[in-house]
């Protein structure tokens, strides 16, 4: 089979990998000369899109940094040939059970919590997806169960992809630049229970209106999760036991956001073969990944949290409520997307706005609250002389950090490593 990848970053070199171990004739394509440097395929393309790129090509496979949009995408749609995201290229030739877990906020907490819980039940358990490895990395290895974090991107070019259990866990405006409407978003989102039947599961969080509207009339087994209360037939908290369908568990520290993450894991790793007790000892030890609502330090009596994985409103107004009184730091490069949830948070007394959203941010904030900022430094630097005891400086982006950092996680470190300079260094 003539195979045709675009893009030649994480998922597509794995795609390429794979493609080439079955057998198939591989050609992998992007505008980077850079990017394709010693990758594993009979034929590369770089530089402008070619239409010709087409010919002969049974099914291509592409990338999720490539937006629908894009004229490849659009080239290959045209065409009629099969376009399959790597993760649908990689389910069909998987031959263990997978879960999968979408949201707008929380899935990689989801996946890793999961598939820690699978692991210490003894399972060789491994996280793909989303999450770093590629999926068609897991293919043909030992692997004896897998959770894949499924991003928006994965689930818009699926054909067949059916995982036994999966997650869909809050549904809030994203990436709008990249499907265009909200409506494409929620679509894709959908399409991780497109093919599950009724003896599949699927979680969602029963306090989140965009999870809820999106579940209605799918045909998998629906459990709901919160993080505040015990909803009928699913999991949560009820005094000091988090309640999973018909089990009791300790109930972890941290709060609902926290608390309604690790009951859909649990429902998920139980449905794929975790044990009570693996249970059990990953919802007394998780720790969310770095980035994620990370206490960088407290000094004077103010606490300096890092959470620049929120890089959309939806997050960073549910960090924001998680404090009595915040200092928010905020701003990027944004998505399309509404910022003005952003002003109206109660225990937000002051908004520091950095990067390109910044003007975006000062017609969404009361003018007495609203500061701009030039640099990340100079933000930290405006926070530590607002900040009083009692407060909570926040990196809470809402924004993509492209316009300033390579990655969130370039940014979120970048902020405690000043913070720290900062606060130590004015102890020295």
């Amino acid at each position: 089979m003539k195979v045709l990848v675009l893009g030649a970053a994480v998922s597509g070199k794995a795609a390429a990998a794979l493609a080439r171990r079955l057998g198939h004739d591989v050609t992998v394509y992007d505008e980077s000369p850079e990017q394709v440097a010693g990758i594993d395929a009979d034929r590369v393309a770089t530089g402008e899109w070619d239409d010709g790129l087409l010919e002969g090509v049974e099914v291509v496979v592409t990338s999720p940094g490539i937006p629908e949009g894009a004229a490849p995408i659009r080239a290959v749609i045209e065409s009629g040939t099969p376009l399959w995201s790597e993760m649908e290229f990689a389910a069909r030739h998987l031959d263990i059970p997978y879960g999968a877990v979408t949201a707008t906020n929380g899935k990689t907490t989801v996946t890793q919590a999961a598939a820690q819980m699978l692991a210490v039940s003894g399972m060789h358990a491994v996280a793909a997806g989303n999450i770093g490895t590629a999926l068609s990395d897991v293919v043909g290895s030992d692997a004896e169960v897998a959770v894949v974090e499924a991003s928006s991107f994965q689930l818009r070019f699926i054909d067949e992809f059916r995982p036994d259990g999966a997650v869909l866990l809050n549904i809030a405006p994203d990436h709008l630049d990249w499907h265009a409407t909200f409506e494409g978003y929620v679509a894709a989102k959908r399409r991780i229970a497109e093919n599950q039947a009724a003896v599949d599961l699927l979680v969602y969080d029963a306090d989140d209106p965009g999870a809820s509207a999106a579940v209605e009339g799918l045909r998998p087994r629906l459990v709901p999760v919160s993080g505040g209360r015990l909803p009928v037939g699913g999991a949560g908290p009820q005094g000091d036991d988090l309640v999973v369908i018909d089990e009791r568990f300790p109930l972890p520290d941290g709060g609902p956001v926290h608390v309604v993450d690790m009951a859909a894991a649990a429902v998920l790793a139980r449905h794929l073969g975790a044990t009570r007790e693996g249970i059990e000892r990953v919802l007394e030890v998780f720790t969310p990944a770095r980035h994620r609502r990370t206490v960088v330090g407290t000094w004077d009596g103010v606490a300096w949290v890092n959470d620049s994985k929120a890089t959309n409103p939806h997050a960073a107004v549910a960090a924001a409520s998680a404090y009595p009184s915040v200092v928010l730091i905020a701003g990027g490069r944004n998505k399309g997307l509404d910022l003005s949830p952003l002003g109206a948070v109660p225990s937000v007394k002051a908004v520091i706005a950095i990067g390109e959203a910044a003007d975006e941010l000062a017609g969404s904030v009361a003018a007495g609250k609203f500061h701009r900022a030039p640099s990340l430094a100079a933000a930290i630097a405006l926070a530590d002389h607002l900040a009083r005891a009692g407060d909570t400086v926040l990196l809470a982006p809402a924004c993509a950090s492209f316009d300033m950092f390579s990655s969130y996680g370039e940014r979120g470190d970048a902020f405690t490593r000043l913070v720290t300079t900062r606060k130590e260094g004015s102890r020295g």
